[in-house]
């Protein structure tokens, strides 16, 4: 799994000229899915987000996580992340897993996330043509790659 979390001031996911999802302070995390995932690269991403600490604590330093803050957590899943771009100018995206394995993937993670943060956590639509929308806060951007948790 990869993840691309980023602090907002705030953010939203809207469908079709829909707002599915908003929040204000807190993550915006993009999640791509392959197929070599499992519940370990669940448990440890979803642990890994909610417990970073990137949020400022009263002497400016970045040194409290989004449980702690009391922020709110939206949740994309974005195959793209897996695109490889070694041939050509057109990206691959053979690694991406497809919907049967992503999705079940992907509702495992933001049940987890929601779990380990005490309350809901907002999300987009799989497969959707989503209009992301955000304010990063810093800015602050951070990848995460469970291939990469040793």
């Amino acid at each position: 799994m990869i993840a691309v979390i980023q602090r907002v001031s705030h953010a939203s996911v809207t469908i079709d000229g829909i707002v599915k999802s908003k929040i204000e302070k807190g993550l915006l995390v993009l999640v791509g899915i392959e197929d070599a995932d499992n519940d370990e690269d669940t448990e440890w991403l979803a642990g890994k987000i909610v417990n970073l600490r990137i949020f400022n604590d009263a002497e400016g330093v970045m040194n409290v996580s989004v449980k702690d803050d009391g922020g709110d957590i939206i949740v994309v899943s974005q195959f793209t992340l897996h695109a490889s771009t070694k041939k050509g100018n057109r990206p691959s995206y053979i690694k991406a897993s497809k919907p049967d394995i992503a999705i079940p993937r992907y509702e495992k993670f933001v049940k987890v996330i929601s779990t380990m943060l005490g309350k809901a956590v907002q999300t987009g639509e799989f497969g959707a043509d989503m209009k992301v929308q955000l304010l990063n806060d810093g800015p602050v951007t951070i990848v995460i790659d469970t291939k990469n948790k040793v």
